[in-house]
């Protein structure tokens, strides 16, 4: 077990800083939801949020220069993103600002999340993170905005099996030579159906 002494300063002093100035409104929401799906106390979720913030500064020999700094992003950790529908539009009178902030606020998804917000007449189409809670997603139907609930769907991905099949019929070079001799074989009145 580490034992904790001065070196921790910074993270300390960091985290006064973001106390003071931060609205953590989303990030209690998800150490609600991430402790209540893992079965674990808040305490157990800081100390490996802790651990994980240690792990990110420790700086390889390379990069000496990088101590005590988060790196901006990490690469390697890629949120996969679901496209929803939202029963709320240009009709209603919703803005792309005001749908982030409501989500921010009932959901707990973080601003930078929330991508690709297509607002049409009568709906929006909207990029959020995957595996969201159900509880949450419940919650988000009913939840209202300029008083029209949003009533939020999951897109279904649309399967393009049938399209790719019909592009390579379509591409396929017909054979005249074999369209001749079928030709020749058919008989004298269908022949002139055929030609006219």
């Amino acid at each position: 077990m580490p034992h904790y002494t001065n070196k921790d300063t910074p993270l300390k002093n960091r985290l006064i800083k973001i106390l003071a100035l931060e609205n953590l409104e989303a990030q209690r929401n998800f150490i609600k939801s991430i402790t209540h799906e893992l079965e674990i106390d808040s305490l157990t979720c800081a100390a490996a949020l802790v651990y994980l913030t240690q792990q990110l500064e420790t700086p390889t020999p390379k990069d000496k220069n990088l101590e005590g700094q988060l790196p901006t992003k990490n690469k390697s950790f890629i949120i996969k993103m679901v496209r929803y529908r939202l029963d709320v539009g240009f009709d209603h009178a919703v803005t792309s600002e005001q749908l982030k902030k409501l989500l921010i606020e009932e959901s707990g998804v973080d601003k930078n999340n929330i991508n690709n917000i297509n607002i049409q007449r009568t709906y929006t189409l909207i990029e959020l993170p995957d595996e969201m809670p159900p509880d949450i997603f419940q919650h988000l139907k009913s939840v209202e905005i300029n008083d029209r609930k949003l009533d939020i769907k999951r897109v279904k991905p649309r399967n393009n099996k049938k399209r790719g099949s019909n592009q390579l019929h379509r591409g396929r070079k017909r054979d005249i030579s074999m369209e001749s001799k079928s030709s020749e074989k058919t008989p004298g009145n269908i022949k002139k159906l055929i030609d006219n």
